[in-house]
């Protein structure tokens, strides 16, 4: 259940700070909320490469920069 529910990789349920808690309270929504959980576990996620994470960040950075330019 741990791995659905407050993975470790995103902070986990006692961190103040854990990716969820930080998006909601922030209010950042889809993309901006997936870059912050993608920087939050870079490194973290057995499987994944800090390089990997980062890139998906910046993948969702750009995409919330590229509908700033929408009408």
């Amino acid at each position: 259940m741990s791995e659905i529910d407050h993975p470790a990789h995103y902070g986990g349920e006692d961190d103040p700070f854990e990716a969820i808690k930080v998006i909601d309270a922030w209010g950042l929504g889809f993309c901006l909320g997936n870059a912050l959980k993608y920087i939050r576990r870079a490194g973290l996620k057995e499987g994944e490469s800090r390089r990997k994470d980062l890139e998906k960040a910046l993948w969702y950075i750009r995409h919330e920069i590229d509908r700033e330019d929408e009408p």
